[in-house]
């Protein structure tokens, strides 16, 4: 289908047509060019296809290339994913955030070896069945690794369209994203046509639309238009309105959030808490953490959880981190001690304690906040006097 663009009130601006067949071959021929070498686009597995897509939702790409080469060393295929320990999914998951997505991936695999004997399903429809897949992530594995003409959607691709309709309205909102869904569907449909373009001609084309709003088609009012394989047919361009679209809804503003965070170390161990079974964050370990009012003093909270007298405390800096739409400041401090029996004999109620040495610290699965504090350990210990503490807990408490 053509995307016409119509400037009557209540439309979605512009004039005139694009040609899907042109514009797809154009994509296609582009991307044949200027395709970044990524270590996922060497393979047709769809294991590697879909684990890509998934570390790579909210991820920049250089990110992503180390955790995903250690991911499928360790876990090449569904079922050394399906039969891996949870705790080294998420190790290896550590510091991607949204652990949710790893732990999808784990329960996927497992249907995959239970439900369909092993097999990657290989139609988008099957896919969509599975656990943390949803229409972009069925779409991009059944065109990038089966080639099949199934569209995508995702920032990248909603930015690139709407750019070169000047399309107007949100493009997450009904009714344009209905409509990008099927512009989307028009393209990869037309390429599928078009065999004069090869093999592996829907991948491709997915693919020259994702790089497209990766590499050129960038945020922001400086997109690369220049490089662009279809500059001459952008609406957006020719009106010098780029940084206009897409029109996106303002961002949620961003909350403030206060933790007293304790750094208990005994005998060569640290304190860890595990985090139970509900929260984004089930099945790290962090070290103890309480969320504070802004006003709150750090030694009093600590001294009242974990027994803790407030001038045993040293007082270490900040860590300032983002989650989402929270800025998350820990006040973090540092004693030579152990809790007091009654704190630990109330925590073990709560869930399980650990006092970890340094190769647990290491090998285990902490939150991102939690991994910079312990590589900060060394030069926190260094600097700290050296204060007196009871007798170590045992070295697991709680389960």
């Amino acid at each position: 289908m053509g995307t016409r663009r119509n400037d009557g009130a209540g439309g979605t601006g512009g004039s005139g047509e694009i040609d899907p067949v042109a514009t797809a071959g154009r994509l296609v021929r582009w991307f044949d060019r200027n395709a970044r070498d990524l270590p996922w686009r060497r393979t047709l597995d769809p294991y590697a296809v879909w684990v890509s897509e998934i570390m790579l939702q909210q991820t920049q790409v250089q990110t992503v290339i180390p955790y995903w080469t250690r991911w499928m060393e360790r876990l090449p295929g569904v079922h050394e994913l399906a039969d891996a320990p949870p705790e080294l999914v998420l190790k290896l998951w550590e510091g991607l955030g949204y652990y949710s997505r790893a732990r999808n991936l784990q329960r996927a695999a497992r249907c995959i070896v239970d439900e369909h004997g092993g097999r990657f399903p290989r139609e988008a429809a099957a896919l969509l069945t599975l656990p943390g897949i949803g229409p972009y992530t069925a779409g991009a594995i059944a065109s990038i690794a089966m080639d099949h003409p199934e569209p995508i959607l995702d920032g990248n691709v909603m930015r690139v369209l709407t750019r070169l309709a000047a399309l107007e309205g949100d493009p997450r909102k009904e009714p344009l994203n209905r409509r990008l869904w099927e512009w989307a569907t028009t393209l990869v449909h037309a390429a599928h046509s078009t065999h004069a373009l090869g093999d592996r001609r829907c991948s491709r084309l997915n693919q020259s639309l994702m790089e497209l709003g990766a590499t050129v088609c960038t945020p922001g009012a400086r997109p690369d238009c220049a490089r662009c394989p279809v500059s001459d047919a952008c609406a957006a361009r020719r009106r010098g309105s780029q940084e206009r679209y897409p029109e996106l809804a303002p961002r949620v503003p961003i909350t403030p959030r206060f933790f007293a965070t304790a750094i208990l170390v005994h005998q060569g161990r640290h304190l860890l808490t595990l985090r139970g079974d509900t929260g984004v964050n089930r099945g790290f370990w962090e070290f103890p953490s309480w969320e504070i009012a802004s006003s709150a003093s750090p030694e009093k909270v600590l001294g009242e959880q974990l027994g803790i007298p407030g001038d045993a405390w040293s007082a270490l800096p900040d860590l300032r981190h983002h989650i989402t739409r929270y800025r998350m400041i820990q006040r973090v401090r540092l004693a030579h001690a152990s809790p007091s029996p009654a704190a630990m004999a109330e925590a073990a109620g709560r869930g399980s304690w650990l006092w970890a040495t340094e190769a647990e610290l290491e090998s285990l699965p902490l939150t991102s906040a939690h991994r910079k504090l312990a590589r900060r350990l060394p030069a926190f210990l260094a600097e700290s006097p050296q204060l007196s503490g009871g007798p170590a807990g045992p070295t697991v408490a709680g389960q």
